[in-house]
């Protein structure tokens, strides 16, 4: 037979539409059959359509990413200022200058780490070999060899290797969690379902990278590669263009802004200089490179670059992995976060919590896989019989618990190990159980009939028959029910409203039913007379107790939480109210989502918080459509369908421990503990880390400005300069790492988390910091120039003036640090005035380098200094108290106009 011209749409077409149509139907439009193909036919396809492989993304060279972190206009400025220097002479002003930057881009450079490679983890899902049939035979073949049109087997524990139209499915069940997001394991049957049913109510079809947990079948394969669903998100994801970090954004603008306006007006003063003060142009182009190298903040990047690490470290200890460095900051601007539910919201443990009978009810405690909690009756209803219902769970399952490490696993059908667990809560041993009632016959669960029965044999010799599965399965085979008196007459109608109700409040329901037999014989002769139903169990995939908890303070500091799952409505809705995500939560599925326009979905996901049955694709469309409202969105997710996701988010955060290769690397982040409340942990750091960069820069542009003023004052009144080039350069770097650096390791203010998060487009420079600029630059100003004409007054020396004014501003920028540490409240407190380790630690620095730099004359002659006497400390002293009272009257005047307004 021979297969469709290597350009046909013909596979493409067939795996669309493969849901909707038999598997005959599929086998025969794939020139296939049962018996597969033959190894001449297999081999000719895969010439034609390629290795059954996902292509590796390409890797950024290392020299690329190293030159990238000096890809900002404000390092731009930095080189600039380091090559006007060293042309004028200045060999030391430009070597430091460079040494900074260097320094910027290695500390990014290094906590960045590697690169992206989520295609390259998502490749790696598939597994290595495939069992098929070709010409009758059953062969096993590398996975990358798999066509269109081979016949692929399955059995519990396979990974499926390609997108399968299932031609036999018995008892197959398969975890697609990976690619849905559904925590219980999806029922496989052989018939065609509707063509717009989402992907997981696809039970005709099993997708590649998807798990077999029970069962056997085969099926046809339809898509191999990149046709594949899988396939399809590693394209998603290639496609992915990573948004900027509003840090990033802002620093960008801010360099651009202050380049378009420190370069204009270097040039005006060095005119106004020589053409209309009449200094030579040597003289006028010096005192330009001492205004640029005031003005540049050329420790500003790398002390953002420091504090973001410390940020890194400190997340660490939270359990949080920064993959890359500007996340750190951009965590403290979130406004949404959208989380996947399974696994990430909810523990992936599928838990029984109630049982209900014809005549009693009862709350199951506990909450996954740990032997906590037991039965609590309804109230009068203490006496309630359970037993003979938990034994039909325990014996007609297949699943194992398995503790591992102090952890409970479950090995098989997260359901029925839901079900070994019901039985330690109730005091029962599965393993005894299954000892006692050996297994003699079964019926393994089919999607035909939806239910699974075994034929056990009691203890007393005795032969039973007990089945579980789909309620209104068992509900149409038995006629009578359980009651506390023995049996009784089967209201069906009665029963239906229960289950309705149960699965109403997001839960899953399974039935059981038992009879004693005869003598022992065929199950499915058995399904007859006598069948007995005992009642029904719900399931819940709980939440996480401390989600609940996160899920409130997100809430309380104005963060939104939104539920993305491929779950159905009814079990997001339960979850979400569980949850706390709001008092009525409101849903918006999968197939609503397809109907609206970008637009229309951007206006309507803020009111939403829950997204049902949706795609890989639906949940990347959510998250740009949160983006287009002006969020900063945090995507959380463990599986290869929340990576496209994970990528577009502005904060794509990865679970560590369930999580799959694919999702930690398209994420900025890892949770290394997969708890939710880390992530609350980690944008409280944000929070902080951002607070702190901001009083970086408070501190850092002010006192710049204040040097600039005092050159550019002497320079419109014609006076000799206060201070040298290099010693403006020295000012800027003694203080940058030290003074500037310890603002990075302040702790969290009162009220971090009560503040709503921080507008995307706020800049680094507010009408507030606008203003301190200003006000700061004056004050340094004036008080610069007053020391030092007091100086030449009492000495008549320049260079012990030129000392003094450098020390006054060295004094200027400590008492300033103190002032701005405490943004909220005053500094004028003991807790203010000690400050912290870091502090004292920077101020112990400063101080002894002062000390050189005045008295150690090897610095003299660097830096033309003089030693100063007792009188000079002690105006210095004095001067620097009163500037400190002056800043704490301006911030107090500036609440007291803020608290009025607000007022």
């Amino acid at each position: 037979m021979s297969f469709p011209a290597p350009h046909s749409a013909e596979p493409e077409a067939v795996a669309q539409r493969a849901h909707v149509e038999s598997a005959e139907r599929v086998l025969q439009r794939l020139d296939s059959r049962s018996a597969g193909l033959s190894p001449e036919e297999a081999a000719h396809r895969l010439a034609s359509h390629g290795a059954n492989v996902l292509p590796e993304a390409a890797r950024t060279p290392t020299w690329r990413r190293l030159l990238a972190q000096f890809h900002n206009a404000l390092i731009y400025l930095l080189l600039a200022a380091a090559l006007a220097a060293g042309g004028l002479g200045y060999v030391v002003d430009a070597a430091v200058i460079l040494a900074v930057v260097v320094i910027n881009a290695l500390v990014g450079f290094i906590q960045e780490g590697r690169a992206e490679t989520a295609l390259r983890a998502i490749r790696e899902l598939a597994p290595p070999q495939a069992r098929v049939v070709r010409a009758g035979r059953r062969l096993t073949v590398p996975v990358a060899e798999l066509v269109p049109g081979d016949v692929v087997l399955l059995e519990a524990g396979d990974r499926v290797p390609a997108d399968l139209r299932l031609v036999t499915a018995q008892g197959l069940l398969i975890d697609e969690a990976i690619l849905t997001g559904e925590s219980a394991v999806a029922e496989k049957q052989t018939g065609a379902v509707m063509a717009d049913a989402a992907l997981g109510d696809r039970h005709c079809m099993a997708y590649a990278a998807t798990w077999v947990v029970a069962g056997r079948g085969n099926g046809v394969v339809v898509a191999t590669g990149m046709a594949s669903e899988v396939g399809r998100i590693s394209a998603l994801l290639r496609d992915v263009r990573v948004a900027t970090t509003p840090l990033l954004d802002q620093l960008d603008r801010f360099a651009r802004r202050f380049l378009w306006v420190a370069l204009p007006s270097a040039a005006l003063v060095f005119l106004f200089a020589v053409l209309w003060r009449g200094y030579p142009w040597t003289q006028a182009l010096i005192a330009v490179v001492a205004i640029l190298v005031g003005a540049v903040p050329e420790g500003l990047p790398a002390v953002i670059s420091i504090t973001l690490a410390i940020g890194v470290r400190r997340m660490a200890r939270r359990h949080a992995a920064i993959r890359r460095l500007p996340a750190v900051e951009t965590l403290g601007a979130v406004s949404v976060i959208a989380s996947d539910k399974t696994g990430t919201l909810t523990r992936n443990e599928m838990t029984v919590c109630r049982l209900e009978s014809a005549v009693a009810r009862a709350t199951v405690t506990g909450r996954g896989y740990r032997p906590e909690g037991r039965l609590e009756p309804a109230v009068g209803e203490a006496g309630a019989d359970w037993s003979l219902l938990i034994r039909a769970g325990v014996l007609c399952s297949d699943a194992d618990l398995v503790a591992r490490d102090g952890d409970w696993q479950v090995v098989g059908d997260p359901m029925e190990g839901a079900l070994l667990m019901l039985a330690h809560k109730a005091g029962q041993d599965p393993e005894a159980l299954r000892a006692d009632w050996p297994r003699l016959d079964e019926i393994p669960f089919g999607a035909e009939h939806r239910f699974m029965a075994t034929v056990n044999q009691a203890p007393d010799g005795r032969h039973w028959l007990f089945i579980k599965g789909a309620p209104d399965a068992l509900l149409t085979l038995c006629r009578r029910e359980a009651r506390a008196d023995g049996d009784g007459p089967l209201d069906p109608d009665v029963w239906a409203a229960r289950i309705e109700a149960i699965a109403g409040a997001g839960e899953r329901v399974l039935g059981f039913a038992a009879k004693p037999l005869e003598r022992p014989g065929s199950p499915f002769r058995e399904l007859g007379d006598g069948l007995v139903f005992l009642g029904v169990a719900g399931f819940i995939d709980p939440p996480r107790d401390e989600a609940v908890a996160a899920v409130a303070e997100c809430r309380r500091a104005g963060i939104d939480v939104k539920m993305i799952t491929g779950d159905h409505v009814a079990t997001a809705l339960a979850i979400a109210r569980d949850l706390g995500l709001a008092e009525q939560p409101r849903a918006l599925t999968g197939q609503e989502i397809e109907t609206l326009s970008a637009e229309a979905l951007a206006g309507r996901v803020g009111a939403v918080q829950v997204f049902a049955r949706t795609t890989p694709a639906h949940k990347l469309r959510i998250v740009q459509a949160l983006q287009a409202g002006d969020a900063v969105v945090a995507m959380t997710g463990d599986g290869v369908n929340d990576a496209p996701a994970l990528k577009q988010a502005d904060v794509g955060i990865g679970m560590g421990h369930k999580g799959t290769d694919a999702a930690k690397e398209a994420a900025r982040m890892v949770l290394l503990d997969d708890n939710f409340a880390s992530i609350v942990a980690a944008v409280r750091e944000g929070r902080v880390v951002h607070d702190n960069i901001r009083k970086v820069v408070a501190w850092t542009l002010p006192t710049n400005g204040g040097e600039v003023m005092t050159v550019i004052a002497a320079l419109l009144f014609g006076l000799t300069l206060p201070m040298s080039a290099v010693q403006i350069l020295w000012i800027n770097l003694v203080t940058a790492v030290t003074l500037g650096l310890v603002l990075a390791f302040e702790p969290a203010e009162p009220g971090v988390m009560t503040r709503p998060p921080r507008p995307r487009h706020q800049g680094l420079l507010t009408r507030l910091l606008v203003w301190r600029v200003v006000f700061v630059s004056l004050l340094f100003t004036g008080v610069a120039l007053g020391m030092f004409f007091l100086a030449l007054a009492r000495h008549a020396d320049l260079a012990l003036a030129r000392t003094l004014v450098v020390n006054t501003l060295i004094a200027l920028e400590v008492v300033y640090l103190f002032s701005v540490r405490i943004s909220h409240t005053t500094a004028l407190t003991w807790h203010g005035v000690m400050g912290t380790r870091a502090v004292l630690a920077g101020l112990a620095v400063v101080a002894l380098a002062q000390l050189a730099f005045t008295y150690l004359p090897v610095m003299q002659r660097l830096f033309e200094t003089r030693p100063l006497g007792a009188d000079d400390l002690a105006w210095l002293a004095g001067v620097a108290v009163a500037a400190l009272g002056v800043l704490e009257l301006e911030k107090w005047l500036v609440r007291r106009v803020n608290a009025r307004n607000d007022g």
